[in-house]
């Protein structure tokens, strides 16, 4: 998918709404359990009652990791779910993977071709031949960690080099050489939202993944007024606030009703922003 194909997702949705799929067995409904495979049942549920109002689902594998085989199996049933039911739907694999050339090519098998993800969350820090390997694949993405929203930021991203540029500002110039807006995007905390605007003078045209607004605190209103580009160029991502909005046998009815309500603030702030 280019970046041109997904604006035209967003504007037919008018939503830039990403779900995560961070399905915890020890969150869904009990009935689940009964299931074979509870976490994919969840999941799929999920997906159909929110597909309608989300353009991105991002299944974070820690979640599925933890319960071993059983949770693979899962993830791909649930890839294929999508696949099959919802094609134009955006996949992104939060692995936050991040090795040497080898290692990472390897990854990039595992998630491009064998589970066929759209993208996968990076972590620059080895530096290019860690990210390069994702970019040779067709039509994937890169999603780089960049400026994240979580306490532990502080400890790095804002380290300042004799030039006095940080190192946020350091990944986001450096990386944008090694691919295009159409096989890059960068990972932008929403409770950093003050600072989307010196993201975007670095970085004008590439989509921004934007964790943290929903169970989080992130405005999306000020998401929306410091990162928008011309082409929307966000994917907000709510988890919590969705998926467990309930945790009664109307888990799926309630995650609908939250998703259109995140959909119908997404589709004012692109008219009252002028992008759709």
């Amino acid at each position: 998918m280019t970046s041109d194909q997904l604006f035209q997702q967003i504007t037919e949705k008018r939503s830039f709404l990403c779900v995560g799929l961070d399905t915890d067995l020890n969150k869904i409904p009990r009935k689940l359990l009964d299931n074979e495979f509870p976490i994919f049942e969840f999941n799929k549920q999920i997906i159909d009652a929110t597909a309608e109002y989300t353009v991105a689902y991002k299944p974070n594998l820690a979640f599925y990791e933890t319960v071993g085989a059983a949770g693979w199996i899962s993830l791909e049933m649930t890839v294929n779910y999508i696949r099959k039911n919802y094609p134009d739907i955006f996949i992104i694999a939060d692995a936050k993977r991040g090795d040497i050339g080898n290692t990472s090519g390897m990854y990039a098998k595992a998630f491009f071709e064998k589970m066929d993800f759209d993208a996968i969350t990076l972590s620059p820090y080895m530096g290019s031949d860690s990210v390069t390997p994702f970019l040779s694949f067709k039509d994937k993405w890169a999603v780089i960690l960049a400026l994240t929203s979580n306490e532990g930021a502080k400890d790095f991203q804002f380290f300042s080099d004799k030039e006095n540029k940080q190192l946020f500002e350091k990944v986001l110039t450096t990386t944008q050489q090694w691919g295009t807006v159409n096989n890059l995007m960068y990972v932008v905390g929403a409770t950093k939202a003050n600072m989307l605007t010196q993201v975007r003078a670095l970085v004008p045209d590439h989509f921004l993944l934007i964790p943290g607004v929903g169970a989080q605190g992130g405005s999306l209103a000020d998401v929306c007024k410091y990162g928008f580009n011309t082409k929307c160029g966000l994917l907000v991502n709510s988890s919590r606030a969705i998926i467990y909005a309930d945790c009664t046998n109307d888990f799926a009815k309630v995650a609908r009703e939250k998703a259109k309500e995140v959909q119908e603030e997404m589709s004012l702030l692109l008219t009252l922003h002028h992008i759709i």
